[in-house]
């Protein structure tokens, strides 16, 4: 029986040969030293190999990921069905995030366990060869919609860890579709019998939340008339998805460790100590691991939920999806309102593809759902699709006078740091300039106005801070 191949690309030979003879038995090997080393190994393949794991580290910047995107890029332009999973030493979730953005189905941590290694790849594999063969392409079951390479990357992970019983985060910016991630999950976790509740942790209000989640004793606070179960006790062996997990208070944030580590937690007023199965998966659309440095949000906490990551990509990075989206949309809502439906023009088409959608997914549906009111069967012009969409803010006076005010509120509160402002901002521009560059530093370097060496410098400057931190 002919062993699935695997390309492994690190330039440490320790760790290559490590990996050769850990996986070994199950995977037919080819390692490379380098980006260059790997493409040529590619191109003397008599096909490519179905899977592939590469240090984001490589020679000439074994320091700066830069060489392993690039790789991840070729890798998926060579062959897009091969499953990439990347290694790094350098545990930046910027890195993470751009790796899974590029096509990436998952980021691991050095060092790693061979057992998770080798569990890891042979889902991907499985993943792949259900692709091949048919199954689980019918994607409209997932209502995800989109040909992209994020999204196809981010349904990749949805099937790697449906299956699995561990807590999963949904990250992403309001209206990116979180709720569908977590919908998906759930529909192709095989339990379809089992119970699914939602909880919005922002609709609650933070005194009733803890009630909410484990349910009350008769007379446990006023107003508690009847005893109550909570979502935990619905969910039972089922999922609980906590939306805007954010949102949660410290004081709660606890208890609700104590149910992921032992299952275990207590109705309010009550002594009984209840146990629960299910399992957890929650959304956020705030940056946790800010929230974490600042204390808002338990570091242990964090982890336990972030086992398993989603990054649901925003839509101004899709491309072409927009026009999947449009159309998907357009027929869904014109056969719902019984309603021709409109077309855009060639320059409302051309302003379609260039808006940014700020508001993402959802806001582009209710632009649909405004242009199929306003006209059916109609072509929509540019100046028409125009008064639809969210005015971009722009720079001016009212900037600087505004955030004087915020400023001082912060200044306010003490321990302020302006160089951990200044350095976190230029960290956040330089992750946005690569990612939209693709991992191209010419690219981000004209985005950023900014010379490619000059890049270079703060790159190794924002690296160099966050080692210290680290320390």
């Amino acid at each position: 029986m002919t062993l699935p191949s695997l390309l492994i690309v690190d330039d440490d030979p320790l760790i290559r040969d490590s990996l050769r003879l850990i996986l070994g038995d199950d995977f037919d090997i080819h390692l490379a030293e380098d980006r260059p080393h790997a493409i040529r190994l590619l191109r003397d393949m008599d096909s490519p190999p179905q899977l592939a794991l590469v240090d984001l580290g490589l020679p000439p910047t074994p320091h700066r990921p830069e060489e392993g995107f690039k790789l991840i890029t070729e890798l998926l332009a060579h062959s897009p069905n091969i499953k990439v999973i990347t290694l790094s030493g350098q545990n930046e979730e910027s890195n993470a995030r751009h790796a899974r953005t590029l096509g990436a189905i998952e980021f691991v941590a050095k060092p790693c366990g061979p057992e998770t290694l080798r569990t890891l790849l042979l889902d991907a594999l499985r993943i792949q060869q259900s692709e091949q063969s048919g199954i689980g392409e019918n994607r409209s079951l997932l209502g995800i919609i989109g040909n992209s390479q994020p999204i196809q990357a981010m349904r990749s992970q949805i099937e790697l860890y449906a299956k699995t019983p561990y807590p999963v985060m949904i990250e992403g910016e309001s209206g990116s579709g979180k709720e569908l991630v977590a919908t998906a999950l759930k529909s192709l976790s095989g339990k379809t019998d089992a119970a699914y509740v939602v909880l919005n942790c922002a609709a609650i209000s933070p005194n009733l939340l803890e009630s909410t989640l484990f349910g009350h004793a008769k007379g446990a606070f006023t107003g508690a008339t009847n005893a109550q179960s909570g979502f935990f006790e619905r969910a039972e062996n089922g999922t609980l998805f906590l939306d805007e997990i954010g949102e949660m208070p410290q004081e709660l944030q606890a208890k609700l460790l104590r149910v992921l580590e032992n299952g275990e937690y207590q109705r309010v007023g009550e002594a009984t100590t209840r146990k629960s199965n299910a399992r957890i998966i929650a959304a956020t659309n705030r940056d946790l691991k800010l929230a974490v440095r600042s204390g808002t949000f338990r570091t242990d906490l964090y982890h336990r939920l972030s086992i398993f990551t989603i990054q649901v990509p925003p839509l101004r990075t899709l491309g072409e999806d927009k026009l999947l989206l449009l159309e998907h949309f357009k027929a869904f809502y014109a056969s719902q309102a019984q309603r021709p439906p409109f077309d855009l023009d060639p320059a409302a088409l051309e302003g379609w593809k260039s808006y940014p959608f700020p508001g993402n997914t959802r806001e582009l549906r209710n632009i649909v759902i405004r242009l199929t009111t306003k006209y059916p069967g109609l072509k929509v012009d540019a100046k028409q699709l125009e008064a639809e969409f969210d005015p971009q803010p722009e720079t001016g006076e009212t900037g600087p006078a505004d955030l004087s005010g915020e400023a001082k509120h912060v200044l306010q509160q003490g321990n302020f740091d302006l160089d951990e402002l200044l350095i976190g901002y230029t960290a956040r521009y330089i992750d946005a300039a690569m990612e939209l560059a693709h991992g191209n530093v010419s690219e981000a370097a004209k985005l950023l106005g900014i010379a490619r060496t000059t890049l270079y410098s703060r790159m190794e400057a924002v690296q160099k801070h966050r080692a210290q931190k680290v320390q």
